[in-house]
C-alpha cells in the first residue's frame, strides 16, 4: 500500500494493478482509495490479467491523447476556425478557402446539426468580404408573406402597420454575405423572386416600385436531397444552378470520429469558462460511450451533452453519471445510413454480435446467451462473417 500511494504520488500517469494472494475487502477498498486501477486476487487466469493489464494501458494512451487534444483546444482560440482533425473534412476546408476569395455562390449539403452556418461563416470570414455584414436566415420558420418581408423589406405604407421603410435582409446583406438555410423549403413564389435578385443584382422591396441595387454573395444550405426536391416540383432547378456554383456536403459526425474527443474537450472549455467552473477532463468511459454513439443530432448533440455534462460535474471531470440516462443504458448503436446506403441486416447482425462479444471480453458461452441462440449457432455466424 505504500508502494502505491507513493507511486500515484511521483508518477500520476502510470496505472498500479495490485495482486495479492491476502485479498480482504478493506485491502480492496484500501487499494481503490489510493487510486489503484484494478484488484486482483491470487489465484488468477492469465488471460484475465491480460485483459486488465490492456485496459489499463487503454486507458494511460486515452490520457495521454487527451492531453494533446487540451493543448490542439489552446491554439484553436481566438481564431475563426472549425474544429477538426478529420481527413476528409481538411479536404473540405481546402476547398472552402479556395473558394472564400471569389464571388462564386456556394450550396451545403449535410444533416441538421453537422455545422452547415458555421462553414457559411468560415467562408465569408476567408473571402474579401470578411469586413461587410453576414446574415443568417432559415427558411422554413417563416409563412411566405414573413419570408418576403424579412428577405425583401418594405415601403412605408406598403400594409397595414407598415408606419415605416424597412430593409430587408438580402439589402442589408448588400457587400457581404447572406446564408439561407434550408434553402428547399422555400416557397416557388419566393424562388422566382431570389433568382432575380441574383440574375439582376437588384430587388423591389414590397410596395416599392424603384429597384435597389445590391451585391450580396449567396450561400444556401439543406439537409435534403436537393436532386429529389426538383423532381418533385418543390425546388426550381434554375436557382439550383445559380446557387449551386460550388457544392460543400459535410460529412455526419458519425463517419468522422476522430472529431468526436477533439471537439468534446471544445465544448468542455467553452462551457468550463461559461459556467465559471474548473472541469478540465472527461472520462474515460465517458469517452468510450461518445465514441460508440452514432448522434443522430451530430455536432449539435454532442455540444448539448458536454454542456449538459459541465452543468452537472461536481469535480473537475465529467463522468458517466453526467450523460443523459438514454445515452449511460445505450446497447446498440442507431440505425443509420451511410454514405448514403442504407445498411444491410447481416451488416447491422454482425455489428451486433461484434459489439457483444467486445462486451463479454470475448467469451462466446456468454455471447451466446446474451444474444439468445446455442453456442454453435453462434460459431456458424462468426463463420459467416469472417469474425472467427
Amino acid at each position: 500500500m505504500q508502494i502505491l500511494k507513493r507511486c500515484r504520488d511521483l508518477y500520476p500517469d502510470t496505472e498500479v494493478i495490485m495482486i495479492t494472494g491476502y485479498a480482504t475487502l478493506d485491502s480492496a477498498v484500501n487499494a481503490m482509495k489510493y487510486g489503484a486501477f484494478y484488484y486482483i486476487a491470487k489465484p488468477f487466469k492469465l488471460n484475465e490479467v491480460r485483459k486488465v493489464v490492456h485496459e489499463a494501458a487503454e486507458k494511460v494512451r486515452l490520457k495521454k491523447k487527451n492531453q494533446t487534444l487540451r493543448e490542439q483546444i489552446d491554439n484553436y482560440q481566438g481564431r475563426v476556425k472549425i474544429i477538426t482533425q478529420d481527413a476528409n473534412m481538411q479536404r473540405l476546408l481546402d476547398t472552402a478557402r479556395q473558394i472564400a476569395p471569389t464571388v462564386c455562390n456556394v450550396l451545403i449539403n449535410g444533416e441538421s446539426g453537422t455545422g452547415k452556418e458555421l462553414f457559411a461563416r468560415y467562408v465569408h470570414f476567408n473571402s474579401k468580404r470578411s469586413e461587410g455584414p453576414f446574415f443568417a436566415i432559415n427558411c422554413s420558420a417563416f409563412t411566405e408573406e414573413l419570408l418576403s418581408n424579412e428577405l425583401f423589406g418594405h415601403e412605408k405604407g406598403a400594409f397595414t402597420g407598415a408606419t415605416v421603410m424597412k430593409k430587408g435582409l438580402i439589402e442589408m446583406a448588400s457587400g457581404g454575405t447572406l446564408f439561407l438555410d434550408e434553402i428547399t423549403e422555400m416557397p416557388p413564389s419566393m424562388q422566382v423572386k431570389l433568382l432575380r435578385v441574383i440574375q439582376d443584382k437588384e430587388l423591389l422591396r414590397v410596395g416599392g416600385t424603384a429597384p435597389v441595387k445590391v451585391d450580396v454573395r449567396f450561400i444556401a444550405a439543406t439537409n435534403r436531397n436537393v436532386q429529389d426536391s426538383i423532381k418533385n416540383g418543390r425546388f426550381r432547378q434554375d436557382l439550383y444552378y445559380r446557387l449551386n456554383v460550388v457544392s460543400l456536403y459535410i460529412p455526419p459526425l458519425s463517419e468522422r470520429r476522430d472529431d468526436i474527443p477533439l471537439l468534446g474537450y471544445y465544448f468542455l472549455k467553452k462551457y468550463s469558462t461559461l459556467m465559471k467552473k474548473d472541469i478540465a477532463e472527461i472520462s474515460t468511459d465517458v469517452t468510450a460511450v461518445l465514441l460508440n454513439y452514432d448522434f443522430p443530432g451530430n455536432v449539435r448533440e454532442l455540444e448539448n451533452i458536454i454542456e449538459r455534462g459541465v452543468a452537472l460535474a461536481n469535480g473537475n471531470t465529467i463522468e458517466l453519471a453526467h450523460l443523459p440516462e438514454d445515452l449511460r443504458e445505450l446497447n446498440i448503436r442507431i440505425f443509420r445510413k451511410k454514405e448514403g446506403k442504407m445498411p444491410s441486416l447481416d451488416e447491422q447482425e454482425m455489428s451486433y454480435i461484434k459489439w457483444v462479444l467486445q462486451e463479454v471480453g470475448g467469451n462466446k458461452t456468454l455471447a451466446a446467451q446474451i444474444l439468445g441462440i446455442d453456442r454453435v449457432s453462434l460459431w456458424r455466424k462468426l463463420k459467416r462473417y469472417g469474425l472467427l
